[in-house]
């Protein structure tokens, strides 16, 4: 359905863009500092969960929807950026990491993947770039266009996962090796919530 020079172009491209830092990698970040590296890694998987429902958005037509009505945009925009910052509370006024029990870490990673969904789907700029990026190598000659999408959204999003999940794995075991020390899981739980808020200060005054 696409021909094999097609994707030698879209591959790198779709690589290139994965590696550079954005919001759903400074997510799986946090979460990964916040709640370890199921936690981490769970909102990367979550993320990805998002990026494929946008997808699927995207190839019916929503996406175009979103990038014609202003209003809508911005109302799912600041939409994603309170639910930011009632995070970064949260990660302020949550207890200590070194007082988390194991329940509560396998609740964590659950909840990392849900809050991942939610940051994810709240994030139009996902929409409007799977709207810019991907029908450049659309080819309605080839056949189904939804297919087409469904396809190279999903090498997309593999490469984003892939990268997101070592983001997270790795913040996470940074995040253990601090529960040794009180003093420190604390400052890491208040940079966290600081992540969270410089994530939802990025959404909010970032322009179309």
């Amino acid at each position: 359905m696409i021909p094999f020079d097609t994707l030698l172009i879209f591959i790198p491209a779709a690589f290139a863009l994965n590696l550079t830092p954005g919001n759903d990698m400074l997510f799986c970040l946090g979460q990964g500092m916040k709640s370890g590296p199921r936690a981490g890694m769970a909102a990367s998987l979550g993320i990805a969960t998002g990026v494929f429902l946008h997808t699927l958005a995207a190839g019916v037509g929503l996406a175009a929807l979103l990038a014609a009505h202003p209003g809508a945009f911005e109302a799912i925009r600041w939409g994603g950026v309170a639910y930011l910052v009632f995070l970064a509370i949260q990660a302020f006024r949550g207890p200590a990491m070194l007082e988390a029990r194991e329940g509560a870490i396998r609740n964590s990673a659950r909840k990392a993947w849900r809050d991942a969904v939610v940051v994810s789907l709240l994030n139009p700029k996902v929409a409007v770039f799977v709207l810019a990026f991907l029908p450049q190598f659309v080819d309605p000659g080839r056949g189904s266009t939804f297919l087409q999408f469904l396809l190279l959204g999903g090498i997309l999003n593999i490469g984003g996962t892939l990268i997101n999940l070592a983001v997270g794995g790795f913040a996470g075991s940074i995040g253990r090796w601090l529960t040794a020390s009180r003093r420190a899981a604390r400052a890491f739980q208040m940079l966290t919530g600081c992540v969270f808020l410089g994530l939802a200060a990025r959404i909010a005054f970032d322009r179309r």
